[in-house]
């Protein structure tokens, strides 16, 4: 009886408890031919692929985008609503600051700097910059263009700050709000094309217009040729930035509605920097024609007394 019991079988624990125990042990595993294993690993996939779908936006990353968005559902009458535009650290506004001065060809500005967390931080204080550099710039212009002429008396203009205000602001916010409505209703006509939110409109064109600012100090050079080439290297730089970001948007709507788009998009880009240019630097001669008027004023005051 003693070598029938010695024979009997015993169930086992799984082969790690076996090698837990006794880790000199050897195991062997068998499995059935009809199952097919539960994990094997596939061909790795590239790196680089990854990081350039990452950077283009792909669906995943949209997905995934959308997602993080969804999470900001404060009501918009509470000061937490608001203070979302604004979390933004320092590093990613230079970073941005320095994506619209270095556009990439064939990279969207919004997917890689913008989506992630778009802000309004960035944009109001490159307004606020660009006015005050305009307006500052503009008087130290028309003082250096006048200097040494005994009838020209230096005046402060104050009025250029409110004037710049108003044209810098009304361009960061009508154009934008003009252009996400124009999207929204080409979306509803065409089912493909790619979709951005009015507040990453927004912050795309308050980091394009970042070269304006360094651009508006060198304007107080009295070189004509000198301010337009600065304009136009600025239009060609920030025009750029708006191009490769909403031609993807329109690319796959009608052929002349898509270029007209973008046409659109730098011609109104052009007025802006044109038109900042020939206002508050380029008329310098209607600064000091009060002052001429009421010397020949004087002079026939003069005249009929005599």
């Amino acid at each position: 009886m003693a070598a029938v019991d010695d024979l009997q079988f015993e169930e086992f624990g799984s082969a790690a408890t076996s090698l837990a125990g006794n880790p000199d042990a050897t195991t062997v595993n068998i499995e059935d031919p009809g199952e097919t294993p539960k994990h094997q690993p596939g061909p790795p996939r590239g790196s680089g692929r990854e990081e350039d779908d990452e950077l283009l936006g792909n669906d995943d990353s949209d997905k995934t985008e959308l997602l993080a968005g969804q999470k900001k559902s404060s009501p918009f009458w509470t000061f937490e609503y608001y203070q979302t535009f604004f979390d933004v650290d320092t590093y990613q506004v230079f970073d941005r600051i320095k994506g619209s001065l270095l556009p990439i060809p064939g990279k969207n500005f919004v997917r890689l700097y913008i989506r992630s967390n778009p802000d309004l931080y960035g944009p109001f204080w490159i307004c606020a910059t660009l006015v005050f550099a305009i307006a500052i710039s503009g008087n130290l212009s028309n003082f250096l263009i006048h200097l040494g002429e005994k009838t020209y008396h230096y005046v402060p203009e104050f009025r250029k700050v409110s004037i710049a205000a108003t044209i810098i602001y009304a361009y960061a916010w009508l154009v934008p709000l003009a252009l996400w409505g124009f999207l929204m209703w080409r979306n509803s006509k065409v089912m493909n094309i790619v979709s951005y939110s009015f507040l990453e409109i927004v912050c795309v064109y308050g980091y394009s217009l970042f070269i304006y600012i360094p651009t508006a100090i060198l304007w107080i050079i009295p070189q004509k040729a000198v301010r337009w080439i600065l304009v136009m290297i600025a239009l060609g730089i920030s025009g750029s930035v708006l191009s490769m970001t909403f031609w993807p948007a329109v690319r796959e709507d009608n052929r002349r509605v898509a270029l007209a788009t973008i046409v659109t998009i730098v011609l109104l880009h052009m007025l802006l920097s044109v038109g900042c240019l020939a206002y508050f630097f380029d008329a310098p001669e209607m600064d000091h024609l009060p002052t001429t008027t009421a010397t020949l004023n004087q002079t026939v005051a003069a005249a009929k007394s005599s």
